[in-house]
């Protein structure tokens, strides 16, 4: 008969648990916003891809929580403007940081 008591309270601590593993920190993102960042970090290496004149092969794309970070190694300052361009153009940039270097 207890543990048929117990039973509720244990199903809403599992519940709880579960929620809070989801959430986000300062520090961790939430399960939500790592699937948002994977999608901005596609649609920015898409955009450049569509740009013929940029070697987006050489761009890296990171995203944590919005904020898009490009870093490598390109030819021209153009290329660097154009780069940045593209990942401001797309939905759900809230940032974007240029850590590109010339060659």
């Amino acid at each position: 008969m207890k543990i048929v008591k117990s039973l509720p309270a244990l199903l809403s601590a599992l519940t709880l648990s579960a929620l809070a593993a989801c959430a986000s920190t300062p520090t961790t993102e939430s399960t939500g916003e790592y699937i948002d960042d994977s999608v901005v970090t596609a649609n920015v290496k898409a955009a450049m891809v569509l740009q013929p004149e940029l070697k987006a092969s050489e761009i890296n794309v990171e995203t944590y929580k919005g904020a898009v970070q490009l870093s490598g190694f390109v030819s021209s300052q153009e290329d660097i403007d154009k780069a940045v361009a593209a990942a401001r153009s797309i939905n759900g940039v809230k940032s974007v940081t240029n850590d590109m270097r010339l060659k």
